[in-house]
């Protein structure tokens, strides 16, 4: 089949050719030090643009700029409704770009443009719509205190919300727009001012969302946009005196550091990290429907997503059925560049992530494990890996321990309920995890024994801006969306007026 490739819009290759700078106090200005780093693109490495190398210094400037725009109350000041009108603003304009934020995300990530369109973008715009509405319900509670001294003293007691201040976003590379938006917009909501530090690898959708957000009507300084190594700029962000909160997204390993960093000075902490996500097919599963689902959850943005299914736990007798039609759905899918609408299969972010997912692919087989298809990298320009099952995977078989963030599926029988489950449960990770079957009892039954923040029924992988989203275990600390993830970006302030 041939290519079938969505032309550049030229909004698109204008952005590439700027010289972009960090986004600090409300415009662009260059790294103190001067360094730039290349973007690349995945489908063929070549480089597409540059943007600033910040470091420490640069992201004490974006806090230092952060801080003076909420002690303003320039935004925090702002009535609720105020600051729901604008983010609504900003949602029509996520909109109004859609075509122009999917092809950025495409050329610098590597991402389908049908996924970026519909999940990068439509996902980020119906999730700035949902939150905004929360500006205005952000409430306290009274209550009736039993306070005895001094005696015959009444009281009136009663709790508020407030902004926690500076809220620092870091972002990962899989999905940098939507998750860079899912970290920005509660923060937004809830008054606070913001320092995002997007992925060294996909900094150009954080830098047009600035520019896109001040043109709603955020004030200047109210949100920054750092670019640069994590290891200086945000390690620097994290252990930032006057941070409020720092949300992370990536891996189990690098939240570990942000957090320690943090720690230092008590600064609240969301992470949402690692996951080595079980899918359980029961007996009297659909196997269409698993087959479907298993290709979906596993092999969604090449597999690069903290909650894709890379654990297949099978019902011996249906094992066999599930695996051949899996191996042969596998061996069809083209691979492509994303632009290319006739591509099933695009290049991972980075050579680096190229590399790190062919030798894990590499130590699986050499533990035993066995590829039905795919198995390593594609010969093709670009980041590309096949797309990969394997079975005879043991449970200490890397395939079945270690985050691949690859397109790599592991494929395992079991005989009853109860070795699904301990085979389910045996990881360090808890993010999700998902259950097939058509027994309603069982589901119910089965779903609080399996250790995951979140458990999807006949489905793998979707997500709602109204359900909280994190992880058992390793798999991080607090919760994204709903109205938990406004309020993480409060401070409770307990009030006690004697009379």
């Amino acid at each position: 089949m041939d290519q079938q490739l969505v032309p550049v819009l030229a909004a698109v290759q204008d952005f590439l050719q700027r010289e972009h700078g960090l986004w600090i106090d409300g415009g662009s200005r260059p790294a103190l030090s001067g360094r730039r780093s290349e973007v690349r693109n995945p489908a063929s490495g070549a480089v597409i643009a540059s943007v600033a190398a910040g470091d420490a210094a640069d992201a004490d400037a974006a806090v230092q700029s952060a801080q003076r725009a909420f002690a303003s109350g320039a935004w925090s000041g702002l009535r609720p409704a105020e600051r729901e009108r604008i983010l609504l603003r900003l949602a029509d304009l996520l909109e109004a770009h859609a075509e122009e934020l999917a092809q950025l995300e495409t050329l610098n990530q590597g991402k389908s443009i049908q996924l970026a369109r519909a999940i990068e973008v439509g996902g980020s715009i119906e999730f700035v719509r949902y939150m905004a509405g929360w500006a205005t319900k952000i409430t306290g509670e009274t209550m009736e205190v039993s306070i005895p001294a001094p005696p015959g003293a009444r009281f009136t007691a009663f709790t508020r919300r407030e902004p926690i201040g500076v809220a620092v976003g870091i972002v990962p590379w899989n999905f940098p727009l939507m998750i860079a938006v899912w970290k920005l917009v509660p923060a937004l909501a809830a008054g606070c001012s913001v320092v995002l530090k997007p992925a060294s690898e996909t900094p150009l959708t954080a830098l047009r969302l600035a520019e896109l957000v001040q043109q709603a009507g955020v004030p200047p300084g109210v949100v920054n946009v750092v670019t640069g190594p994590g290891a200086s700029v945000g390690q620097a962000l994290a252990g930032h005196p006057l941070v409020g909160k720092v949300s992370f997204t990536g891996s189990t390993e690098v939240g570990k550091t942000v957090g320690h960093a943090a720690l230092d000075n008590m600064t609240r902490l969301g992470l949402e990290l690692g996951g080595k996500n079980p899918m359980l097919v029961l007996a009297d599963a659909d196997i269409e429907r698993a087959a479907e689902g298993a290709l979906l959850g596993a092999f969604l943005n090449q597999g690069q997503v903290c909650a894709a299914a890379s654990r297949l736990y099978v019902h011996r007798s249906k094992f066999q059925a599930l695996t051949e039609a899996l191996a042969e759905a596998i061996a069809g899918m083209r691979l492509g560049p994303g632009l290319d609408l006739n591509a099933r299969v695009n290049p991972l972010v980075s050579q680096r992530q190229q590399q790190a997912v062919c030798r894990l692919l590499e130590r699986s087989r050499a533990q035993g494990a066995r590829a039905l298809t795919g198995g390593g990298a594609a010969a093709l320009p670009g980041y590309f890996v096949q797309p990969t099952l394997l079975v005879d995977v043991a449970p200490d078989n890397v395939a079945a321990r270690e985050e691949i963030f690859g397109p790599v599926l592991a494929a395992v029988p079991f005989d009853s309920v109860d070795e699904a489950v301990a085979l389910a449960n045996d990881t360090r990770y808890g993010l999700t995890a998902s259950l097939w079957t058509q027994d309603l009892s069982a589901a119910l039954n089965i779903v609080p024994r399996i250790q995951a923040g979140t458990v999807w029924v006949n489905s793998h992988i979707p997500l709602d801006p109204g359900l909280p989203f994190g992880g058992y275990k390793e798999s991080g600390i607090g919760r994204e969306f709903g109205k938990g993830a406004v309020e993480s970006f409060t401070e409770i302030k307990s009030v006690c007026i004697a009379h």
